[in-house]
């Protein structure tokens, strides 16, 4: 059996890595829940698609409050949680707020005001959050903890983390949740989703997101990386003929 030299086993594996790590993109399929237009302008959207569903937004420890009194300036501030979910404010008292909506801590102020003030008017509005955050890991360019709003999707997620890394794996994506202390795992495939095969999941407060690593476009940066190592002998005997 004829062996092989060093270019031939360099072009069968960089053949093979090509084949294993990518193919065309597929193009869009109509799918339920999905209308794809041929041609032409997509339809502008009315205003209710324009507005994100609402999802529950829960205070935790180290988030910053916004607390505004309607004409009573001394009562209104800002302030943060501390790190076992209170607030101390000025009539009020301390507030246990972790857990609570910014709707469940207004209440409760206003209520706590009727004792001072004829029908107090009070706002609460969550100024920065560190507690309502989603961990993105594994192969994306920056890796780390992002703010979740009520319109965080899996691509935003992933988006906030600079995409994927030079290695990162479309069909190879993991979201974990915990769902009434039952750990879960779902996988997802950013390639679908992109085609329009499946809507972009919804991310929320706590999940973590991780992407996979591809081998085979690692091994092909390896090869590449070996090419001119493994194609040296023959450009000498080329010379030397």
């Amino acid at each position: 059996m004829e062996s092989m030299t060093p270019m031939r086993f360099l072009v069968a594996a960089l053949t093979g890595a090509l084949v294993l790590s990518g193919c065309a993109s597929d193009r869009i399929q109509p799918s339920p829940g999905l209308q794809v237009v041929e041609s032409g302008q997509l339809p502008a959207p009315t205003r209710p698609d324009l507005i994100a569903p609402d999802r529950e937004s829960l205070i935790g420890p180290l988030d910053t409050l916004g607390i505004d009194v309607y004409g009573v300036q001394d009562l209104s501030l800002e302030t943060q949680v501390d790190a076992s979910g209170r607030i101390s404010m000025p009539l009020v008292g301390v507030v246990d707020v972790r857990g609570k909506t910014s709707y469940e801590v207004q209440q409760y102020i206003q209520n706590a005001l009727r004792r001072y003030i004829k029908d107090p008017i009070a706002t609460v509005n969550v100024r920065n959050s560190v507690s309502q955050v989603v961990t993105v890991d594994g192969s994306v360019i920056e890796p780390g903890l992002y703010p979740v709003t009520n319109q965080m999707t899996l691509m935003r997620a992933i988006a906030s983390a600079r995409g994927l890394s030079e290695y990162g794996k479309l069909d190879d994506v993991v979201v974990l949740r915990t769902v009434n202390n039952q750990r879960m795992a779902g996988l997802y495939n950013l390639g679908a989703i992109r085609r329009g095969v499946y809507p972009d999941p919804a991310i929320y407060a706590n999940d973590v997101v991780v992407v996979g690593d591809s081998p085979s476009r690692r091994l092909f940066k390896n090869l590449i990386s070996l090419a001119p190592i493994l194609s040296a002998p023959l450009i000498v005997l080329l010379q030397n003929n």
